[in-house]
């Protein structure tokens, strides 16, 4: 069963083009930087993401998305609640951003 995480920012106005590129760095960076706590190799499947240039209007400040793909909800439940490094990600960043959303589901349940 996969499982799809969209997690969507609003960074703050006051960061440079550096600081956004660095942030979208760092969590694009998860995909290789965190490892399975059995095996010791990198468990998210597949990860992408960038700066917002849709033509809708409906972004409600939100600035940046990622789309991360797990495995299975175990996978998924580590990442989001033990794994050191997306915990170290949290911690370094959650200055830069005034908002996030999260949103998470298995493909094919509807």
């Amino acid at each position: 069963m996969t499982i799809i995480h969209i997690v969507l920012f609003q960074l703050r106005s006051s960061l440079t083009p550096a600081e956004k590129k660095e942030f979208c760095d760092d969590m694009l960076g998860l995909r290789d930087a965190c490892l399975h706590p059995t095996s010791g190799r990198p468990y998210i499947v597949a990860s992408s993401g960038g700066v917002d240039n849709s033509p809708e209007g409906a972004q409600g400040g939100l600035t940046h998305g990622f789309v991360v793909e797990f495995a299975s909800k175990e996978d998924r439940d580590y990442y989001v609640s033990e794994d050191p490094v997306h915990q170290a990600f949290v911690k370094k960043n959650r200055p830069r951003f005034d908002d996030v959303r999260v949103i998470d589901y298995e493909k094919g349940v509807y």
